[in-house]
């Protein structure tokens, strides 16, 4: 049994006799009648029964007419799917995010790709920086977007982009802003979410607290930017953020902004392994953190050899 079979007996069902279907086919009616007889054989049923000067489908023929369908349709959208594949294969961009980049900047970054007038298919990859740059070298990614250049030293080929940087804002729920008092005061003794280690940001911040003289109560430090926000959002602590995020982050964590700190910047970088940029998807991400997200920035690209 093969798909010819089918073919030559979904032909006979349709037409209602052998030598109509013989001429559609462009088959003698002899080697028609002989694909029927092999396909009866193979399903050990009769699949036809006189009826006049033609044929009409037995019980078995008619549920083996249902199965034909299906698969003969199956194998026509196999071949197109095929042909169109082969045709025009879809570019891939592949990206790297280290984890501690807020996933909420991370989709505004890459959202236009989405618009590209030819699709293009992401595949993102989350880690720490170290396991995406070894990614990078390999080639298994296209790019890395981290909340710091490339570490020099490394024996990795890399470039560092500047995407632009955002003052730092923290937030906190209603019933953590109405019991203290005013920004940034309102930190001292208070319980407070920050970044883990691995974060650039983290050794400003705390400098910026020494330097004020507050002393919150570290209730958790988070390599997950995501993770930290939930734990905020269900009143663990105030927690630090991008200012440029700000309004995106109160209406989806149902928090408030209690102040931003100017002399904090969190910024972003991306990873490439060629100084010179031809990826139309990379071209597309850096243009909308450009224009898009950091206005008016300074775009610095190559700080790495």
């Amino acid at each position: 049994m093969n798909l010819k079979h089918l073919h030559v007996f979904w032909t006979v069902s349709r037409l209602g006799g052998v030598s109509r279907a013989a001429d559609q086919l462009g088959l003698t009616p002899q080697t028609v009648s002989g694909h029927l007889r092999h396909l009866e054989k193979e399903l050990g049923a009769v699949l036809f029964r006189p009826a006049g000067r033609g044929l009409e489908l037995t019980e078995a023929g008619h549920l083996a007419l249902s199965y034909t369908d299906e698969i003969l349709k199956l194998g026509g959208e196999m071949k197109q799917a095929l042909s169109a594949s082969l045709q025009s294969p879809m570019p891939v961009l592949r990206l790297g995010i280290t984890d501690v980049v807020p996933k909420s900047f991370a989709y505004r970054l890459l959202a236009p790709v989405g618009k590209l007038p030819d699709p293009v298919r992401l595949v993102c990859r989350e880690g720490s920086l170290d396991v995406l740059l070894a990614e990078l070298a390999l080639q298994r990614i296209d790019m890395v977007v981290a909340d710091r250049p490339m570490p020099s030293g490394l024996a990795i080929r890399g470039h560092s982009h500047k995407l632009g940087e955002s003052a730092l804002a923290f937030f906190g729920t209603d019933s953590l802003c109405n019991d203290q008092g005013e920004f940034p005061g309102c930190l001292n003794g208070a319980p407070l979410l920050l970044p883990g280690s691995h974060a650039a940001i983290r050794g400003h911040i705390d400098y910026w607290l020494n330097d004020q003289r507050l002393m919150p109560r570290l209730m958790g430090e988070f390599d997950d930017s995501a993770l930290m926000k939930a734990f905020g959002q269900a009143g663990a602590g105030f927690f630090p953020a991008p200012a440029i995020l700000a309004d995106e982050i109160c209406a989806r964590y149902e928090v408030r902004c209690i102040g931003r700190v100017d002399d904090l910047h969190e910024v972003f970088w991306a990873i490439t392994a060629e100084r010179r940029i031809s990826h139309p998807a990379i071209m597309t991400v850096m243009e909308s953190a450009r224009v898009a997200l950091f206005p008016g920035a300074n775009h610095a690209t190559d700080q790495l050899p």
